[in-house]
């Protein structure tokens, strides 16, 4: 069986603010911009691998979700602790210095891992947790 990962999603409180830093700031391709307002689905990833997307969503937006449960997930959002995903890059001090000087709000700088890999961890404008590994 041959099984591969086509997409992941990541919730937004800002449509905009989030289009920015992962287009201009990770440099991702924006692949797809769908709804309005703060009801827009995003569909980005990086250059190169078409077959890798980010979904940007709106949190809550199914109608499934009591008012309960979307204030549960604004705050986990708030702390960092909703949305989380983990990218690697053969540069990490170029990609850390890229995300620094774009405004991302950094979580920890580069630092060897006591698990074995060197990373660093940045947050998303929605406060979604991003680690960036350094690839082998």
């Amino acid at each position: 069986m041959n099984i591969s990962i086509h997409s992941t999603f990541l919730p937004h409180s800002d449509p905009d603010a989030s289009l920015a830093f992962y287009r201009d700031v990770l440099g991702f391709e924006v692949r797809n911009d769908v709804g309005n307002g703060v009801m827009r689905w995003i569909t980005v990833g990086p250059a190169g691998q078409p077959g890798t997307s980010i979904v940007l969503f709106p949190p809550g937006a199914d109608p499934g979700v009591t008012d309960d449960e979307r204030r549960t997930i604004r705050e986990m959002m708030a702390k960092g602790t909703f949305g989380m995903i983990i990218l690697s890059t053969p540069d990490l001090e170029g990609a850390f210095k890229r995300l620094e000087s774009g405004g991302a709000e950094i979580v920890q700088e580069p630092a060897d891992q006591p698990w074995g890999v060197r990373d660093f961890a940045v947050r998303d404008p929605a406060g979604n947790m991003i680690r960036v590994n350094q690839a082998g």
